[in-house]
């Protein structure tokens, strides 16, 4: 049990050695001094609480706010000391603040562990006592032999024991892992690949070693040892023997693997992010301010602390007659005295820092994250899915974006392969109807009959369809037993899988135009030319590899001629060809590339009988050697690959998903960089990005690839950096491999950041999971602190998605591992224009907003309360009513201000999507900056001034203000109590503040319109309810007929107008001339709405023919303020509504006299 608590802890971790050793079927041996190893169990936990650490843990979290903290320290020093308000008007709104916190982040953790427990829970079947047992995936302990069927995925890390096929290989696809949906063949050692049934594997001893857990996936060391007859056999098992957690089987119906890695050690889990608490910049902003509004409050209690002493200094004041002091009081310690008062006045003033905020924030996040969910422009109605919101915490930061990093494969295209073109012979081709036709020619000849294939154009096809790893697989239960079962008689509906999705493509391309690849079996390769059958012997194959950039085939042709097809990008063909049309050839690919395709080129070489014995022999000594095997195999693939004869080229579309191009070139019109982090191939990655829009063809692409050494990275990039400056005016793509990232992030980081931020676009390939975090953190931490989006759709971009500031998961094709550990989830990338162009633009004003009125309404609240210390000789007294204190920032305005943070619109949202740039408006938290926030607070203390000077000017000395007549002398004291005269104050300052607010809101509905009005009716009802009954329960009442005398009179009236004019006009007068003097570009934006006609609904009222001049001039007010009135007016939108590159343009219905 200890032990067990020291792991949990961290303390004893469950492996010590370099090595770990796992027995086969846990057949642990039997001699007594044997400890087995401890290993981690199989369950996958992405969520951040268990129910033992939630309460501490979500306390200290919530307590690291400042404002939080503070109010806990406020509470205490209320139960602590005498002060001047109950602990209740601090401790209540805390614990609601904390309560409600703690629920909703517990709710939105319970959805993680949900999730989790799905993933756990799941069935697998595993090998235990002879036989096949069914259990849950946490179950599995590693040395467990887990039999995983046709489409599944591996449940843990495993290495392969045996398939179906007898020799021992299957194929599966990685792409929730590396975001490759290829297939990879897999292998298993020769002495378990015989062993294919539960019986036979169970008479298995063997025991694999192998290194502890990494988290780079492709590479695995370890060896297996398998005893036979009493003979020990071992075998190296390297990354082709490991099957990953998360991969898939595909092509093969079943296999049985040896589980090595389970759980949070799989290779799949060590690259996920431990999930952190993300904050969002308007919250660091609010911790800020905070920080600035306690220096106030510090200030102004020192200050009255240090007032009071000053002005007690008389003895007149020291000890009034009517306040005799006790001994105990003249005796007490005067620092003790100092530090009480002090405290005090802390309480006293401590509204001014607003705990309700936090309460209003986290409201308007939860209840504001619905919005995306409804939204219907964010539902993909193929895939029957909406936008989902994992966590609510950040969706302000949507409207800060300045970087997106975006994987490729399934988030920017759809990874489908489609044939467009080729070249053959110098000739252009493409494809109708399933028919090769040459460029500007019908599919049918001249006379009527179906063009015929020639010798080039049949050589050519028989070679792309010749030249690959493509596996078959047929729908009939029985064809996989038989390649060639089909031969004779009818052919079942046959299923490619390939080793890149380009192969699939030809190979299906050619099968439509007449020349079929039917299958492989061992040696042999079939194809069927219009229907005549073909054997070719496989006599060896030259892998592709990045060097190379290319890969070939040996074959013997049914002649028994010698044959070499290869096929590769053309700077790997083209140079080594010597006869051809070559230079046609390089014309066509240019122009192939220039369309967005992905090229290949395609050449053979014919082999004499002496030549092709020399490359036999060749290649045999070098697959055979055991120092140097890669650089002689390299040497020798060269030798081979030369000599070449021109065939033709291909060009293949990836294709994209919807509007991807124009959602990258809106991102960049609102400032937005957009990079590509792939797994891809360096070719196959450009080719995307040039398709999508990322790169543009008249960018000037700089490259740091295949980079050696430090040195070698070094002087690549200080010679990218002076060619930047060189040509400073031209825009600059940067394409950066993961191997020269590696070493450029190493020690040369700064030149690095200093090259990459000088292009408009970064493209990322052969990136490795944790390294796609990597460039994420570099980014993040650089110097500007830019704000981060992610967006991927695998498990290999678990880690970029944790790491970024926003994460966002693709609902693709590849499992569910990034939207479970996504910020947001969104089905196509298409809709992150609006996520962030219209989402992110409404929440971050409206938050902002909320944040900066919050300080300023109790700036509004407390500055009298402070001012009002200097006409009470600093006693402490308050001049609101302990109700009303409390009630300030729960009831009466806290209503306004979270409607208006829900639904308030500046612009409408199709202009926000068709004027991106209106995104630079909200950029770098702008609307949160130190001037804003100045101008809030000074604006607050302004209001505060004339609220409690107004109200003593207009009330303190001049009684006929107060009178009607004879009740004056007869209430004279009841009138000029300081109830009286701070219920006046609180009244204008609950008014001034909701109406201040009111000229805010551009949008107005009738919710806004409900709570707005309402909150002053209610603080009106309220008062005159609380102060003209006698409450029982009470055990003072000074608010008795107070509020009701003060009403009684018409010159308090004319005070409360008088003095809500003087504090509103000024920011009337402001608004109005900024606008048209200095106007940004939203409320440019506004103006052409509403000159334009472009809707009555939140931009510009509507008015009937017969509108007079007083209706003329409330239009022109409300142009000028912004404001409308949805209510008025009806509007509908032409199908250019959708997000297009066109900028389409609004239409109106037309406008009906009744509407308006």
């Amino acid at each position: 049990m200890i032990r067990w608590i020291r792991q949990q802890l961290g303390f004893d971790p469950p492996h010590q050695s370099d090595t770990r050793t796992v027995y086969i079927a846990n057949k642990f041996p039997h001699h007594g001094h044997y400890i087995p190893q401890r290993f981690a169990d199989n369950r996958i936990i992405s969520s951040k609480y268990t129910i033992w650490n939630f309460v501490p843990k979500n306390l200290f979290e919530q307590f690291r706010r400042i404002a939080n903290f503070y109010f806990l320290i406020i509470f205490l020093v209320q139960l602590m000391i005498d002060t001047p308000t109950s602990p209740i008007t601090s401790g209540l709104p805390l614990f609601f603040v904390i309560t409600v916190t703690a629920i909703k982040q517990g709710y939105e953790d319970w959805l993680r562990h949900n999730a989790d427990n799905e993933v756990n829970g799941a069935p697998v079947f595993v090998v235990r006592s002879g036989s096949l047992v069914q259990t849950r995936s946490k179950n599995i302990r590693v040395g467990d032999i887990v039999r995983v069927a046709k489409d599944e995925t591996f449940p843990a890390d495993l290495v392969l024991l045996s398939s179906e096929r007898a020799e021992g290989t299957c194929h599966i696809t990685t792409a929730s892992l590396d975001g490759e949906t290829n297939l990879k063949t897999h292998f298993a050692v020769p002495e378990t690949a015989v062993l294919q049934t539960v019986s036979r594997l169970e008479s298995l001893q063997a025991v694999v070693e192998c290194q502890q857990p990494e988290a780079d996936l492709y590479r695995f060391v370890g060896r297996i040892t398998v005893t036979q007859q009493g003979e020990e056999i071992v075998r190296p098992l390297g990354p082709e023997n490991l099957l990953l957690r998360g991969a898939r089987l595909k092509n093969t119906k079943e296999i049985f693997g040896v589980a090595v890695y389970t759980g949070m050690e799989a290779k799949m889990a060590l690259n996920y992010k431990c999930k952190s608490q993300k904050r969002s910049a308007v919250e660091k902003s609010m911790n800020t301010f905070l920080l600035i509004y306690l220096c106030i409050l510090l200030f102004e209690a020192i200050l009255s602390t240090i007032l009071k002493y000053a002005w007690q200094a008389e003895n007149k004041w020291n000890e009034p007659f009517y306040n005799q002091k006790t001994d105990q009081e003249k005796n007490s310690s005067q620092i003790l005295k100092f530090i009480s008062d002090f405290l005090a006045f802390l309480v006293l003033y401590n509204f001014i820092i607003p705990i309700s905020l936090y309460v209003t924030v986290e409201l308007q996040k939860f209840l504001g994250s619905f919005f995306i969910g409804w939204d219907l422009d964010l539902y993909h109605e193929e895939s029957d899915q909406k936008a989902q919101v994992n966590t609510s915490d950040l969706n302000e930061e949507l409207g800060q974006v300045e970087y997106v990093f975006t994987d490729k494969t399934g988030t920017l295209t759809e990874n489908e392969m489609q044939f467009r073109e080729c070249s053959i012979n110098g000739i252009k081709y493409q494809e109708i109807n399933g028919k090769l036709v040459p460029e500007g020619m019908t599919e049918v000849s001249p006379d009527g009959s179906v063009s015929c294939l020639n010798r080039e154009e049949e050589l050519f096809l028989k070679a792309v369809s010749l030249c690959h790893t493509v596996q078959i697989s047929y729908d009939q239960a029985d064809g996989l037993g038989d390649p060639f079962c089909h031969s004779n008689g009818f052919s079942p509906q046959m299923e490619y899988y390939a080793s890149s999705p380009d192969e699939k493509a030809l190979v299906e391309a050619t099968k439509r135009m007449g020349v079929t690849f039917t299958g492989s079996s061992g040696e042999n390769m079939e194809i069927k030319t219009f229907g005549k059958a073909e054997k070719y012997k496989l006599l060896h194959v030259l892998e592709f590899d990045a060097n190379r950039r290319r890969m070939s085939v040996i074959l013997q042709t049914p002649s028994g001629e010698k044959v070499l097809f290869t096929k590769g990008a053309e700077s790997a063909i083209l140079p080594y060809s010597t006869s051809g049309e070559i230079e046609k050839t390089r014309v066509h690919v240019d122009e192939f590339a220039l369309k967005g395709l992905r090229t290949l080129v395609v050449a053979c070489r014919h082999f004499s009988v002496d030549e092709y014995n020399e490359v036999d022999r060749k290649l045999y000594e070098a697959r055979t050697a055991l120092q140097q095997r890669e650089e002689r195999l390299a040497e020798v693939f060269n030798f081979i690959e030369k000599d070449l004869e021109l065939l033709g080229a291909t060009g293949v579309e990836d294709k994209l998903q919807d509007k991807v191009q124009e959602t990258i070139e809106a991102l960049r019109l609102a400032g937005i960089k957009v990079w590509v982090l792939t797994g891809d191939k360096h070719e196959t990655a450009v080719s995307v990005s040039l398709s999508c829009g990322h790169f543009h063809r008249t960018m000037n692409i700089l490259e740091l690839v295949q980079q050696k050494s430090d040195n070698e990275c070094a002087e690549q990039l200080r010679r990218l950096a002076r060619r930047i400056k060189e040509d400073h005016v031209i825009q600059h793509g940067l394409v950066v491999d993961g191997a020269s990232l590696s070493l450029a992030l190493r020690e040369h980081e700064k030149l690095f950041m200093e090259v990459c931020k000088n292009c408009s676009a970064v493209l990322c390939c052969r990136m490795a999971p944790l390294q796609k975090a990597k460039v994420v953190r570099l980014l993040k931490t650089s110097p500007e602190k830019p704000i981060t989006l992610a967006i991927g759709d695998g498990a290999n971009d678990v880690s970029m998605i944790q790491e970024a500031h926003v994460g966002i998961g693709i609902m693709g094709k590849e499992g569910r591992q990034a939207v479970r550990n996504s910020d947001y989830a969104i089905a196509r990338f298409r809709f992150l224009a609006k996520l962030l162009l219209v989402h992110g633009h409404f929440y971050y004003i409206r938050i902002a907003t909320l944040v900066q009125y919050f300080f300023y309404k109790n700036v509004c609240f407390i500055t009298p309360q402070f001012l009002y210390q200097f006409f009470c000789l600093f006693s402490q007294q308050t001049l609101y009513d302990s109700v009303y204190l409390t009630l300030y920032n729960i009831c009466f305005t806290s209503l306004p201000i979270l409607v208006y943070s829900l639904f308030e619109q500046l612009v409408h949202p199709h202009v926000l999507q068709t004027k991106p740039a209106l995104y630079r408006d909200i950029s770098k938290n702008s609307m949160l900056s130190f001037k804003t926030f100045l101008y809030w607070t000074i604006l607050g203390f302004c209001h505060a001034f004339i609220f409690f000077f107004g109200s003593y000017i207009l009330m303190g000395e001049d009684t006929t203000l107060l009178g009607n007549g004879q009740i004056l002398r007869a209430n004279k004291q009841l009138m000029f109590g300081n109830w009286t005269f701070g219920t006046l104050v609180f009244t204008v300052m609950v008014i001034t503040v909701t109406l201040k607010l009111a000229l805010e809101t551009h949008f107005w509905t009738w919710m806004n319109h409900f709570v707005t009005w309402g909150s002053i009716a209610f603080y009106f009802i309220f008062s005159l309810f609380y102060g003209g009954i006698i409450w029982p329960f009470l055990h003072t009442q000074d608010m008795y007929f107070v509020f009701v005398q003060l009403l009684s009179s018409g010159s308090a009236w004319f005070a409360i107008i008088i003095i809500i004019i003087t504090c509103l006009f000024p920011d009337v007068i402001k608004k109005i001339f900024y606008r048209h003097l200095h106007p940004t570009s939203t409320q440019k934006s506004q103006l052409i709405e509403a000159h334009q006609g472009i809707g009555c609904m939140d931009s510009m009222c509507c008015f009937s023919e017969g509108q007079n001049a007083c209706s003329r001039l409330g239009r022109m007010v409300e142009r000028m303020m912004g404001h409308c009135d949805p209510s008025r007016a009806t509007r509908s939108w032409s199908d250019s509504e959708t997000f297009s590159n066109d900028r389409s343009v609004l239409t109106l219905s037309p406008m009906e006299v009744s509407h308006c």
